[in-house]
């Protein structure tokens, strides 16, 4: 299935997308009011500076170990499940896990379907599969539920709804619910509550996500602020779990470091509110719980990935936000730029092997690479480094260039002759003295339009003097 976002009005590139954002003056203030919000609160939460570089690097290892482990993970945590109670499904692409829900809840003759959050199930765009065969998937995330009634999808991987501000929602609860507008934000939530609240007793299905699957123990680890999630997974008689492969963990000790690292690098939390542990269905003498669990182990590009010695490290991300939340693009253009399910700099490297990268050409140059989203990564993926190699396989050779709509090299012979040249004149000394020599006596002669960079910039203008000369020259001094 194709991972595009059908967001209202978006054009089909992310430039044109870029443009649209950059415009919209509401977007980037309520983008520029959160991501100041989060940034402090991830800073308050981590007021020591060794600790939490030896937090990162420990998350790094557990990942890491994790990962070098995958294969044997898996087999240990379908067995341990089974033994549970719980079915696994295996599911290379998304269509193949659509496939395995819709076959549970037809099995069930179910026709409602009660989803907490789940990027996962963004992946499979789950909800457009299932309403196109009569199924009535509803979010029971407030985020997830707002952007769902308005049409559109998530902008961001942890608030969904943060491109949002309090009098747009109220706007929108009066349109779609005939609910009289108010700023109370408390009161907003409340209208949301009271209509999902029904719905939990009604639905014959519940769908999550997975933040952490133990293998030692078989358990589905989720964790939630609102409580949605817990009503979800044991209010329907059925509970369905969608994950990737790359969230098995080894044992439940390494799941306290990776919590700790998520919740306060996503919202500046010591902890969330809630920490569900799910480990099978309700047994004979509990009370309440699905009869059924079951959980679906989507690929989806990550076998790929987990291919290369390098992109592997993006299966480490926890999915906490916090390089979206200080890139300083995304700041600007918000998620649904990015036209994929991932935004953000996390996006930029995950995207490309999920999809291709000859369909998200600009992605790994959406971006200043100032280095802040591999600064704060709380697993310390090198996003940056990984931008710079997509970068290159961007313009590898015409044959592999990615290619525009009418089928052209996205980037042109011209534009490929001035990188080598730029490419040779800093890697060569002695060319690079001798076009400094020459760029300084005909400083004048420089361009003044150079571009589209010069449609907002100043064109450059090559110094009086280059560094080498005024470094000599301070030499020279100091000689006498």
């Amino acid at each position: 299935m194709s991972q595009r976002i059908p967001v209202k009005e978006l054009t089909d590139s992310f430039r044109g997308r870029a443009v649209g954002a950059l415009a919209d003056d509401q977007l980037r203030t309520n983008f520029r009011v959160a991501m100041d919000s989060l940034m402090k609160k991830r800073a308050d939460a981590f007021p020591d500076e060794e600790e939490r570089e030896g937090l990162r690097e420990l998350g790094n290892h557990i990942k890491a170990r994790a990962l070098s482990r995958l294969p044997d993970l898996l087999e240990q945590l379908e067995a341990k499940l089974t033994d549970n109670g719980v079915k696994v499904h295996w599911a290379e692409t998304t269509e193949e896990a659509n496939q395995i829900v819709h076959a549970i809840i037809e099995s069930k003759k179910g026709s409602q379907v009660v989803k907490g959050k789940s990027m996962v199930s963004e992946e499979m765009e789950m909800n457009d599969y299932l309403a196109e065969r009569n199924i009535e998937c509803l979010e029971s995330d407030m985020g997830e539920y707002i952007v769902q009634l308005d049409g559109e999808k998530p902008s961001h991987i942890i608030m969904p709804a943060i491109h949002k501000n309090r009098f747009q929602v109220s706007r929108l609860f009066h349109d779609k619910l005939g609910v009289e507008e108010t700023e109370d934000v408390n009161e907003l939530i409340q209208i949301g509550r009271r209509t999902l609240r029904q719905k939990f007793l009604e639905a014959d299905v519940g769908v999550s996500g997975v933040n952490f699957a133990v293998a030692e123990t078989g358990t589905l680890l989720l964790v939630e602020n609102e409580g949605n999630g817990r009503m979800s997974t044991t209010a329907p008689p059925v509970h369905i779990a969608v994950t990737g492969i790359e969230k098995v963990v080894e044992n439940l000790r390494d799941v306290v470091p990776l919590l700790s690292l998520l919740t306060r690098s996503a919202l500046g939390q010591p902890i969330t509110t809630y920490v569900n542990m799910i480990s099978g269905p309700r047994k004979a003498d509990e009370l309440d719980g699905p009869k059924e669990v079951h959980l679906v182990l989507l690929d989806n590009g990550r076998s790929g990935a987990f291919a290369d010695a390098q992109l592997r490290q993006t299966l480490n991300c926890i999915r906490c936000g916090a390089c979206m939340n200080h890139c300083p693009v995304y700041t600007r253009v918000g998620g649904h730029t990015y036209g994929e399910v991932y935004p953000g700099p996390i996006g930029k490297i995950i995207t490309p092997h999920m999809v291709g990268l000859h369909k998200v050409p600009d992605h790994p140059s959406a971006s200043s690479l100032c280095g802040a989203c591999g600064e704060v990564c709380p697993v310390k993926i090198p996003i940056p480094e990984m931008l710079q190699r997509l970068r290159q396989e961007n313009v590898k050779s015409p044959a592999e260039q990615p290619k525009l709509k009418d089928g052209s090299a996205k980037y042109s012979g011209k534009e490929r002759v001035i990188w080598r040249f730029w490419a040779r004149l800093n890697t060569s000394p002695m060319f690079y003295r001798l076009f400094l020599w020459g760029a300084t006596r005909l400083r004048k002669l420089a361009p003044k339009n150079v571009g589209p960079w010069t449609e907002n910039h100043s064109a450059p203008v090559p110094a009086r003097r280059s560094l080498h000369d005024l470094a000599k020259a301070h030499l020279n001094q100091g000689d006498r």
